[in-house]
């Protein structure tokens, strides 16, 4: 995101704040200062007012509340929906780490910082809020129950800063709207620490993109469209719009579908002479020194998941799956780089379909691309049917960590490794901003 947005974002935030109360923000690198008397809601509360929103049960309950009688309340078309703004949909929650001694416990790592997979879940979560900050039908009453379902399709990348997060400092989530299609929203989550003063330290910046559905999540649902305000906001509006179109030329290019270019087929070449021996005439493949064979930089884990780990339509919890998938990454970052690991991006989690509580998940880690001190990881989950013995892919997850060394150079044996290889550069480029320099 480029910095006039990021300004924008501050600017945004102490807007709504001094609409409450008087505040003064002095933007310094896109951190807003801020000082206030009112206590915002936590993710607790957030969660009790999806709950109330949906209007489900908040015990678990195998069968779901009947929601059909609410399909006559969906509009038809967008016509019928005012316009909503950014502003709109802006909404803040905290984490109360600071005063919160078992919550503190559930998010702390064993070094004292905070579980960067514990705040994934959180983000998942408000995100689903936003969207339904959003969504507004002049039709419905206060306390009425939505006819919309909010589900996850993928995020589309995650940034995160240097700031490592302390666990008994509170954190704070803020976001809004950033894109709107028919029946899809786009929204920009980002979450701040408490750094003391007042002031707030961003931490990370993530893209959700969101799809309405309707009330029994059996078909699309369409929502407000989003009118921007000023120049800025347009701003943020095109570069949704620019998302949507590299989304669409990434499905096209994609490796399942297309050949490789002439420049990554001579990459995967070049890969083959230096892990080949040139003197025999047999093709027998030789590890250079200082590389490592892609097939033997991998990890697996089973994890069975449990109604604690549903979201409001009793199937599992996108931000469960975010969670254990980038603890494996880590762990897969950490046996290969030979050092505790920095995660520097997420790019392109894809919500393929949903896990139904009770699943057995298996979850596929590789290391699938290097260069320099940077690791490309791509994770794989699966549901896994014992009885007849085959696996569906659910998720992918591409991440981007980094060490203090060089690592080892990954070389693929196969072909199908060498387009993992390729996809995982593909990725790496785009987060790192080199794709003009393939």
């Amino acid at each position: 995101m480029r910095l006039s947005v990021l300004r924008h974002l501050a600017k945004t935030e102490c807007f709504r704040r001094s609409n409450i109360i008087k505040s003064q923000c002095i933007l310094s690198n896109s951190i807003c200062f801020y000082s206030t008397q009112n206590a915002e809601p936590t993710m607790h509360t957030v969660k009790s007012k999806l709950i109330q929103l949906m209007g489900i049960d908040r015990a678990y309950k195998p069968l779901q509340t009947v929601r059909s009688h609410l399909l006559s309340q969906l509009p038809a078309s967008q016509d019928e929906l005012p316009e909503r703004s950014m502003q709109d949909s802006f909404t803040s929650a905290i984490i109360p780490l600071s005063e919160d001694f078992s919550l503190q416990d559930k998010y702390v790592t064993f070094l004292g910082s905070v579980r960067m997979g514990r705040l994934l879940e959180d983000m998942d979560m408000f995100a689903v809020w936003v969207a339904h900050k959003h969504l507004h039908d002049p039709r419905s009453k206060p306390g009425d129950v939505t006819p919309y379902v909010i589900v996850t399709v993928l995020v589309d990348q995650i940034d995160f800063t240097d700031h490592v997060p302390k666990s008994d400092r509170d954190i704070r989530l803020s976001g809004h709207v950033s894109w709107v299609g028919r029946s899809s929203l786009e929204a920009v989550v980002w979450l701040e620490q408490d750094a003391g003063g007042g002031n707030y330290q961003r931490l990370t910046r993530a893209l959700f993109l969101m799809a309405a559905r309707n009330s029994t999540n059996s078909g699309p649902a369409v929502v407000n469209r989003l009118a921007p305000k000023d120049e800025h906001e347009r701003e943020i509006l095109a570069g949704g719009e620019d998302r949507k179109r590299r989304r669409t030329r990434q499905k096209g290019v994609s490796l399942l579908k297309s050949v490789p270019d002439a420049e990554e087929q001579g990459l995967v070449h070049s890969l083959f002479l230096r892990s080949v021996d040139l003197h025999s005439h047999r093709f027998a493949r030789v590890l250079p020194p200082g590389g490592r064979w892609m097939g033997e930089a991998k990890q697996n884990t089973i994890v069975f998941s449990h109604p604690e780990d549903r979201n409001l339509h009793n199937n599992v919890f996108g931000g469960f799956l975010m969670r254990h998938a980038l603890e494996l990454a880590w762990t897969s970052a950490y046996l290969y780089g030979k050092y505790r690991p920095k995660i520097c991006h997420i790019s392109d989690i894809n919500f393929v379909q949903p896990v139904n509580v009770g699943s057995l998940l298996q979850m596929h880690s590789q290391v699938v691309f290097t260069q320099h001190n940077y690791m490309q990881i791509v994770v794989h989950a699966e549901v896994f049917d014992a009885t007849s013995g085959h696996p569906t892919t659910t998720n992918v997850f591409h991440y981007t960590y980094t060490v203090p060394e060089v690592v080892a150079s990954i070389y693929p044996r196969s072909y199908g490794e060498a387009m993992k290889y390729l996809e995982g550069r593909r990725h790496f480029l785009h987060v790192m901003g080199l794709e003009g320099s393939k």
